[in-house]
């Protein structure tokens, strides 16, 4: 006899079917002629839907399909805290396949099962996984764009005194790295790439960073070079982020020998934005919220500082989007000559991040203040396009030794 279906079974399915088809909440509303409400009570299995619901959803997520990857993939690998995807674009785009994903926020989650919709839905804290490494599918890439966490360092002479190990067991426990660490060095993929802010190279004067590199070049003994990469020769955003690259094995790659593109040639923030007549008067600043910014920006400068707001024209390039811009927008407002400045739409905010162009869409999800979050967390794609293009030849060897190495020795584990 088979097994009696539950309502957590259907609205498991409710959620799953309307991710497959990469419909939002209002999406489906429309398609069903419902109310985002009531969609609302089904996606968290609140109340039940009907069949009719499951119906018209499995049709969709048939007729609409999963969006192409391409037929031929040279390379699998994971995505670890993986925000909407922004590394995983990058890997995409060079032939590798994402085969696990994990990301604790539920808003981020949504906008990555509705971009992503081929394989898995993501698998939310890491720490579980990191603990029981067998948990995570064997690959030949591992991304992550782990958060900067402090590291409490005690002297090694001290451990050694007290019997107690040193290295990243001990060094990094507790960190959100650490997890990272365990993972690279239970499955050995054949390289990684570690994106983080800027200032994880002088955070804790330095040590931070130390510790880092000690950990994946000594301990786990990749072949490892890192280096800041700023955004501003591919979007007008001068957004600089860190990258850390490791090989297995030495493949001679080095990301500082790179020849960058031209940041003066880049593009300028009129290329991303809408039409002034098509944006909506609710990303104006109210009167006052921007008599308050001028306020704000008047007193500190009497104190010699900088801090304040920044207004943007069209053949300019931005600060950097930050997670907070949903509070006031303060650090990136767009000029309109005879009015207050505004707000980036969402939309537009897409765009300065490199998620959407013309030949590629992104879908969104949630409310403007979870996108503002969303990107002001993510990536720039077509830095992470760029990098992971000049990785390609380096993986592609690596891949292809590894699998020459278990050809000739099935049971051997790459060191």
């Amino acid at each position: 006899m088979g097994r009696i279906r539950t309502r957590h079974d259907r609205n498991c399915e409710f959620r799953q079917l309307r991710m497959r088809a990469g419909l939002s909440l209002q999406q489906t509303a429309d398609l069903l002629k419902m109310s985002a409400r009531s969609l609302h009570r089904y996606d968290n299995g609140d109340q039940q839907p009907s069949a009719l619901a499951i119906k018209t959803l499995r049709q969709a997520a048939e007729t609409r399909g999963v969006p192409a990857c391409g037929t031929q993939r040279a390379f699998t690998f994971v995505d670890l805290f993986a925000g909407i995807g922004g590394l995983r674009r990058g890997f995409e785009s060079i032939g590798g396949h994402c085969v696990f994903t994990s990301e604790w926020d539920r808003h981020a989650q949504e906008t990555y099962q509705l971009n992503f919709r081929d394989n898995h839905p993501p698998a939310g804290d890491i720490r579980p996984f990191s603990a029981e490494p067998d948990r995570v599918p064997d690959h030949d890439v591992l991304l992550a764009g782990f958060p900067c966490q402090p590291f409490s360092i005690a002297g090694v002479s001290k451990k050694n005194a007290l019997g107690r190990p040193h290295g990243f067991l001990c060094d990094t426990q507790g960190t959100l790295f650490h997890d990272t660490a365990k993972i690279i060095g239970a499955k050995r993929p054949a390289a990684f790439l570690l994106e983080n802010v800027k200032n994880l190279e002088r955070h804790d004067g330095g040590r931070t960073f130390a510790t880092v590199m000690n950990v994946l070049r000594n301990e786990l003994k990749y072949d490892v070079t890192a280096r800041i990469i700023s955004s501003e020769a591919w979007v007008p955003q001068r957004r600089e982020r860190i990258f850390i690259v490791g090989f297995r094995e030495p493949t001679g790659f080095d990301l500082n020998a790179l020849e960058l593109p031209d940041p003066a040639s880049g593009p300028k923030l009129g290329s991303i934005l809408d039409p002034h007549e098509e944006v909506d008067p609710k990303y104006t600043l109210t009167p006052r919220l921007w008599e308050y910014l001028k306020a704000y920006r008047a007193k500190h400068a009497l104190k010699g500082n900088g801090f304040g707001y920044s207004v943007f024209g069209p053949d300019d390039v931005t600060r950097t989007l930050s997670a907070r811009y949903y509070k006031d927008g303060s650090e990136i407002l767009v000029d309109q000559p005879g009015s207050r400045p505004r707000r980036l739409t969402p939309r537009e905010c897409a765009r300065l991040m490199g998620f959407e162009t013309k030949e590629r869409p992104f879908i969104l999800s949630g409310s403007d203040t979870q996108a503002y979050r969303q990107f002001g967390n993510s990536v720039v794609v077509p830095v992470i396009e760029f990098v992971a293009a000049a990785m390609r030849p380096h993986i592609e060897a690596g891949v292809s030794r590894g699998e020459a190495q278990a050809a000739v020795s099935p049971d051997r584990v790459a060191a």
